[in-house]
């Protein structure tokens, strides 16, 4: 395979798992969508608006096509986590048309350059930011399904929905009775596991000392 026929795979493997993140807040309210899940604040939205400056920076500034959006981590102003969470006055709409014109110019930069032109990481250490074309489309294809996986659970989370698409869930469709003996069942095997892993650490008991005759 040359490095040009390899663009219609890369770039099939790049648009499941934004369409896949995309699907993940579909039907959600405004709340479930932003809602932070985890400790550390992970939530839909914001997976969609990190995807978009990873999308817009690594597949266009670092290619001198800079696409408008400017990455958060590249504002000297922003806080770390500016990219992972959506104001009140961000809507929904708004974040998803962003990422919508984000992957078409990136879609752009493929189809214009070559995979092995090199470009530069304008937030990268100086010095080390050099990166082809191809190394970039496939960081952003690893990051994108990263965070398809994150979305995934997250949603399952909120309202029980799974699947890896919406054309293709590729998980069994059994009645929710099913998937609680399930869980049930791989609970109890977690338990049995914990205490046999217990009983494997404690201390053998000792024979008692002989008395010293």
């Amino acid at each position: 395979m040359t490095a040009t026929d390899a663009k219609p795979e890369l770039h099939l493997y790049l648009q499941s798992a934004r369409d896949a993140l995309l699907w993940k807040i579909e039907g959600l309210s405004e709340y479930d969508a932003r809602r932070p899940l985890t400790p550390t604040g992970t939530n839909l939205l914001g997976l969609v608006k990190h995807v978009t400056a990873a999308e817009s920076g690594y597949l266009g500034d670092t290619f001198g096509r800079p696409s408008g959006t400017l990455a958060p981590w590249m504002d000297e102003n922003a806080e770390p986590t500016d990219d992972m969470w959506a104001t009140a006055e961000e809507s929904r709409a708004l974040i998803v048309d962003n990422y919508r014109r984000a992957w078409a110019h990136a879609d752009a930069t493929i189809e214009a350059l070559p995979l092995d032109t090199v470009g530069t990481v304008p937030w990268w250490p100086a010095g080390r930011g050099e990166i082809t074309l191809h190394h970039a489309v496939v960081r952003v294809i690893s990051d994108t399904h990263r965070h398809a996986g994150h979305a995934d659970i997250l949603r399952e989370l909120l309202d029980g929905s799974v699947g890896m698409a919406a054309n293709n869930l590729d998980v069994p469709q059994n009645e929710p009775a099913w998937w609680e003996r399930h869980r049930n069942r791989l609970e109890q095997a977690a338990v049995q596991a914990a205490a046999q892993a217990e009983a494997a650490q404690a201390p053998s008991p000792t024979s008692p000392t002989d008395p010293v005759a």
